[in-house]
């Protein structure tokens, strides 16, 4: 097993894409502290792990204290003797447009997806540093990070900071032979649930079929265990070389996205004043701009979704 003798810490791994983050690393030979709010669900997490043949513990809180960070990696000290792997997954949804957004529902995103993955990977890195180990840090971002979503500034403000952070930390860690990367899974989730688009793809997964084709290559979604192979390859060995980097993952589909570069490029000797953009930005830059949010392809007629009160 590639991850034999190491030790991980997967936070929000209670269940959906961090359990199957937490279940796959444990296969792979990594004992596991699972990490959520409802201690039901954290200790049903545990148990599935060691059902599998796997090794974990449980701690019980949300993320996004300096405290808490501490906690999770005093456990897997304490527990298990050592840390080699963070795996940043928890995370929360707040989504309302940006008029009806509260100061609460931007600072309790921020909190837990931004501050709780700052907090926890300086924690980790501090351990890591102190102790020579080559460490393993793996961020979750989303497709909204990249890309953005109507409703989802909190979220959106998360995840793309959430990928800066990553190129930063590569620099920083380099020297101690640290890697930090974000995964960027595309995956049936409690928001994709939401969305009918995902309809026959979701509920085909709750079935425990496979998903149509449609999804899995040409979109590129499917189940959070086709995401996990991705993190645990991040974590091993084979993997020392990768940091910095953003990668996403989702049903057939790896993808590795670009650091954001200049699409276009113009001089002006003196500069550019306010006329001077008036005059050219359109001639210079107007078939260049950037396109924002996703764009899904057309719906097949046979993967449309039911109407409400059909189901």
């Amino acid at each position: 097993m590639s991850l034999a003798g190491k030790v991980a810490i997967v936070t929000g791994s209670g269940r959906g894409l961090g359990l199957a983050y937490a279940r796959e690393l444990a296969r792979q030979g990594a004992a596991v502290v699972v990490n959520d709010v409802d201690e039901a669900v954290a200790a049903d997490a545990v148990r599935t792990i060691e059902a599998d043949g796997g090794r974990a513990t449980a701690v019980v809180a949300p993320v996004g204290s300096s405290e808490v960070a501490r906690q999770l990696v005093q456990a897997a000290v304490d527990t298990f003797g050592r840390l080699d792997i963070l795996v940043t997954n928890a995370g929360i949804l707040r989504d309302k447009s940006l008029l009806k957004m509260t100061d609460e529902d931007f600072d309790a995103v921020i909190n837990v997806h931004l501050k709780g993955t700052f907090t926890c990977a300086r924690e980790a890195f501090g351990y890591f540093k102190e102790n020579q180990v080559p460490g393993r840090i793996i961020t979750i971002g989303s497709p909204t990070g990249q890309r953005g979503n109507f409703g989802q500034t909190n979220y959106a403000a998360a995840k793309a900071g959430i990928v800066g952070m990553v190129r930063t930390w590569a620099l920083e860690m380099k020297k101690a032979g640290v890697t930090a990367n974000a995964v960027i899974p595309v995956a049936a989730t409690a928001m994709t649930k939401t969305l009918p688009y995902f309809q026959k793809a979701v509920e085909a997964d709750e079935r425990g079929d496979a998903m149509p084709a449609f999804f899995r290559h040409e979109l590129g979604f499917g189940t959070a265990d086709d995401v996990a192979g991705l993190v645990a390859f991040l974590a091993s060995d084979a993997a020392a070389g990768i940091t910095g980097q953003a990668i996403g993952a989702g049903g057939d589909r790896l993808q590795l996205w670009t650091h954001p570069e200049a699409a276009a490029t113009a001089y002006r000797e003196g500069g550019w004043g306010y006329q001077d953009l008036v005059e050219n930005f359109d001639s210079l830059f107007g078939d260049k701009l950037q396109s924002v949010g996703e764009e899904f392809l057309p719906l097949p007629e046979e993967l449309q979704p039911e109407p409400a009160q059909a189901r």
